[in-house]
């Protein structure tokens, strides 16, 4: 929030947004509206936000663009930028993919996403985030998902469903931002995982956050 209240230009993205509840939040605190965009793999998501937050696209400036992140079309995986593109910045209202916004984004939120992908789709998504990101100093990345004290696969849900999730700790995820992604010390990375308590059923929460130094 105080990226976008203080750096000229910021833009912020939601990847893995669902019907907006955190972009409009991020809106709701503060965050310039018209340089707000989220991102879903379901075009119906949009519209389904704006049922059920009572908007429209005239009312709430924000920005949807739906797409398959795994998909180079969509968001191909590049070098993390070491100084800002020469190319004029993008209409935003415009977006058909999230391609024009590398080396643009000054914040990239993504919460309750990567624990979606297996280990290997993890890391080609943590690349392709990386090359969205800003160069300029403080630019970051973070969000919250599933992890483990020790990687490793989880293979209970809640309410005891069978599932496959691969999820990362603390230091295999740093590990993995700073030295993998990123060339070593160009990030900081702060990751910490905690249990929590949902309907009987516990389980480890890791949130983190990738800032550009």
């Amino acid at each position: 929030l105080t990226i976008g209240r203080t750096r000229p230009g910021a833009i912020f993205l939601d990847i893995g947004c669902c019907v907006g509840t955190d972009i409009r939040k991020a809106v709701a605190d503060g965050f310039p509206a018209e340089r707000a965009i989220g991102s879903d793999l379901h075009p119906e998501f949009g519209e389904l936000g704006h049922k059920l937050f009572r908007t429209t696209t005239e009312s709430f400036a924000g920005h949807f663009v739906p797409g398959d992140a795994l998909d180079p079309a969509m968001l191909s995986v590049v070098k993390p930028f070491d100084r800002a593109p020469d190319s004029p910045e993008p209409e935003l209202s415009s977006l058909t993919s999230l391609n024009p916004l590398q080396g643009r984004v000054s914040a990239v939120h993504a919460s309750n996403f990567f624990h979606l992908f297996s280990e290997d789709k993890q890391l080609h998504l943590a690349r392709a985030l990386a090359g969205l990101l800003s160069p300029q100093t403080g630019s970051l990345i973070c969000g919250g998902n599933w992890g483990l004290p020790e990687k490793g696969t989880m293979k209970e849900g809640i309410f005891g469903s069978k599932i496959e999730m691969f999820c990362h700790s603390p230091q295999t995820w740093t590990e993995l931002w700073d030295g993998v992604v990123f060339p070593s010390g160009q990030v900081k990375v702060d990751a910490h995982i905690s249990e929590v308590e949902m309907e009987g059923f516990n389980f480890w929460y890791m949130r983190w956050c990738v800032r550009r130094l």
